[in-house]
């Protein structure tokens, strides 16, 4: 009888909770949005960053990394004086669009992707750097178009670091906390993704075993893309490879 007592004890701390499996399914939404939006941008701001030299490069730059050296509670007020209900874009885009950020999910999407962006940026900054320009003059050359030259050889070349970067944003996307608390507040069902399901765990005195349950799952989660990406990773290089010799 005991004997089953503790098989059942177990087995309840294995299960999630309904609101915790609503904080991870949300978790996964918000990262993912924030991956789709987020990733297009860095590709293009790495490309110009890596291959131009234009005025105010160095501005440019330092802007795209400061999520990375603020705290992130000072980037979610920057967040929500812009975007807020009364910010310039946010009542902008409420009163033309119907689009909301504020304490919503998409305003949780919206910090993720802000917070992952310059973690994004930097290695696929890195990947273009190290595809050789001769390449695309070449293709050029040969009367491809610029944006023709860099689909067929700059990106595809460049494919591993971005895999790299995408990885890292999602991962990120998925951790973030200080930035999200601050713009969008910790809303149920809305706005509390696993992050602040785990902060509010822990302010509560029974809430030691859920807080514990959701870090394993989300160490589980970031464990499995980060193998998902250093396969997709190898077996990009090999057909890169193979398409060199």
């Amino acid at each position: 009888m005991a004997h089953q007592t503790k098989d059942r004890a177990h087995v309840d701390f294995l299960n999630l909770q309904p609101a915790e499996w609503q904080a991870l399914l949300l978790t996964l939404k918000v990262a993912t949005a924030a991956l789709f939006v987020a990733l297009p941008l860095a590709v293009v701001t790495a490309y110009l960053l890596a291959r131009y030299r234009f005025p105010g490069h160095g501005i440019v730059n330092a802007l795209v990394h400061m999520p990375l050296v603020l705290p992130p509670v000072v980037t979610g007020y920057v967040l929500l004086m812009m975007f807020g209900r009364k910010g310039p874009v946010g009542a902008f885009l409420s009163e033309t669009l119907g689009i909301s950020f504020a304490f919503n999910w998409t305003g949780a999407a919206l910090a993720a992707g802000v917070m992952a962006f310059p973690l994004m940026v930097r290695p696929i900054r890195l990947s273009f750097e190290a595809v050789d320009p001769k390449l695309e003059e070449a293709a050029k050359s040969l009367g491809a178009y610029r944006a023709v030259a860099f689909v067929t050889i700059t990106l595809p070349l460049a494919l591993p670091g971005i895999l790299g970067g995408a990885i890292l944003g999602f991962a990120k996307a998925m951790g973030e906390f200080g930035a999200t608390i601050t713009f969008v507040s910790n809303i149920p069902g809305e706005t509390r993704t696993l992050a602040l399901a785990i902060y509010t765990a822990t302010q509560s005195p029974s809430g030691d075993v859920a807080a514990f349950r959701m870090t394993l799952v989300a160490a589980f989660v970031a464990f499995a893309a980060l193998i998902a990406s250093e396969l997709l990773a190898r077996r990009l290089r090999k057909r890169l490879g193979a398409g060199h010799a």
